[in-house]
């Protein structure tokens, strides 16, 4: 599958995707890369929260040739709806999992998620929807997402440490935070240790790690067109620092990122005095895709630039938004809003 063809399925941007996932989103034809079949991948998208309480998102696929609600849910989706939620979210009560849909016929397919404060023990955290496979244990899934057994099962309220293959668990991953203005477009970005997020209509890309847990951006290179991104008073660019040496340490002078406002671009300079002259700045590492699926943490998620179709409750769940398994998101402020949303799946050759 190509990565554009995957985003599709989630309406998610190709290129944020890519990074996403640290895959090297801005060669030419980044978007037509060739994802092998067995990729641990993982998506960004998003849905809504409500003061805390967990909706779904769902997003519309057309059905092809030999499709049924079995394969949606299990093969297209892999496993992150089941075919008992899809078939409640588009009426067809009756209708047999198992039997073929009409090509071309539109389904809903809602995915479950659940609110936090965007932290986890009191650090920033983005939380991943992970489906459980053959073979997985809470403490295998704890050791590949550098989490532990406890924190997974007092995010889950897991009564004991066992799971089941399709169960889908919420998996906190520790994250970067911005400090935008409640009023920038972008307000709320986190992005996760090990990867990068594109914000700004593409103009800037900002990374998380390894070093540091602090928020790094800079201009990207894959929007034509950008509002000015250099610092006020100073001929520094975003993203540029400069440290000269003196007698009581070392004067370092930098240029942030400060969120979209208004269609611009919003700089900020900072000049101070440290210890020690800081050392040339560390990115994580943009890898190509293995040809083998991993259950471990492959790469961290980010948000995605755009929200999917977001409200409801999950089909088939007792509590708004809830489902028989619990499902991860991130909630960036205490009020109706579009919540970060990472989901973890395999591709399979279905397109």
């Amino acid at each position: 599958m190509k990565a554009s063809e995957v985003a599709a399925l989630f309406r998610a941007d190709p290129a944020a995707l890519l990074a996403a996932n640290a895959l090297d989103f801005a060669s030419p034809g980044a978007a037509n890369r060739i994802l092998p079949a067995g990729l641990a991948l993982r998506v960004p998208t998003r849905c809504a929260c409500n003061d805390g309480v967990r909706r779904s998102v769902s997003v519309r696929y057309a059905a092809r040739p030999a499709d049924t609600l079995a394969t949606v849910a299990d093969v297209v989706f892999a496993g992150l709806a089941s075919a008992d939620q899809i078939r409640s979210a588009n009426g067809l009560a009756q209708a047999d999992p198992d039997a073929l849909l009409d090509a071309g016929q539109l389904l809903v397919i809602p995915f479950p998620c659940v609110c936090f404060n965007s932290t986890d023990n009191n650090l920033p955290a983005v939380y991943l929807s992970y489906v459980v496979r053959v073979g997985d244990t809470v403490e295998s899934i704890a050791a590949g997402h550098d989490t532990t057994v406890t924190d997974l099962s007092n995010v889950n309220a897991m009564g004991s440490p066992i799971v089941a293959p399709g169960d889908i668990l919420a998996i906190p991953l520790p994250a970067c935070a911005s400090t935008f203005p409640n009023f920038a477009s972008d307000y709320g970005l986190l992005v996760a240790n090990g990867t990068y997020a594109l914000t700004a209509g593409n103009c800037v890309e900002c990374s998380c790690g390894p070093g540091s847990l602090d928020l790094y951006c800079t201009p990207a290179t894959l929007a034509a067109t950008c509002s000015s991104m250099q610092c006020s008073n100073s001929s520094l660019m975003l993203g540029n620092v400069t440290a000269q040496p003196t007698s009581g340490g070392c004067s370092v002078s930098s240029c942030s990122y400060g969120g979209l406002v208004n269609g611009s671009i919003v700089t900020s300079l900072s000049s101070g005095l440290q210890p020690t002259c800081p050392g040339p700045h560390q990115y994580p590492p943009l890898m190509e895709p293995s040809t083998a699926a991993s259950h471990g943490s492959f790469i961290a998620p980010s948000p995605a630039p755009g929200p999917g179709e977001a409200g409801g409750a999950v089909p088939g769940s007792s509590e708004p938004g809830g489902s028989t398994n619990s499902a991860g998101s991130l909630s960036l402020v205490p009020s109706v809003h579009q919540a970060i949303l990472i989901l973890s799946l395999v591709l399979y050759l279905h397109m």
